[in-house]
């Protein structure tokens, strides 16, 4: 399964990223081009651990059902999956500047390697190993790329 460990996906994103213009335009969801992107980037903040929210009610009693659908295949997250609460994002952004903010934290997740993973629980799958950390982190920003057809 591809994760965000590998170079080769890890520049597969980054130049997918690069693919995104102002006008894109959403083939679901509500987010627009820079949103997404911001929401991106708070996902991997996650992953990291820079951004730590508490655990949702709904992931403690089915986040563990769950996670290996997710995580557990190469098929990719489900158009209008729902989303943590504080990973949305409502205020207008500039796309130049959070594709690069993203594509930093892509770097800094990739070259920190597994041993870069927090060991805070995932929102709503709970706990996670850094191979999921990888896998999840790479199906989420590939969903979002898919949303605008790119």
């Amino acid at each position: 399964m591809k994760n965000l460990f590998q170079p080769a996906s890890v520049e597969e994103v980054k130049t997918r990223l690069l693919l995104l213009k102002p006008e894109s335009q959403r083939l679901w969801g509500k987010m627009n081009a820079a949103q997404a992107v911001e929401h991106c980037s708070r996902g991997l903040e996650l992953a990291t651990g820079d951004r730590r929210p508490p655990r949702l009610l709904i992931g403690r009693v089915i986040g563990r059902i769950i996670k290996p659908l997710a995580i557990g295949n190469d098929n990719p997250i489900r158009k209008n999956a729902p989303t943590d609460p504080s990973l949305i994002v409502a205020d207008e952004r500039d796309l130049r500047t959070e594709v690069e903010r993203l594509r930093t934290l892509i770097d800094k997740f990739a070259a920190a390697g597994p041993q870069g993973c927090t060991t805070h629980p995932h929102s709503f799958f709970g706990p996670l190993t850094p191979q999921e950390w990888g896998i999840l982190t790479y199906k989420h920003l590939d969903h979002h790329l898919r949303q605008f057809g790119v």
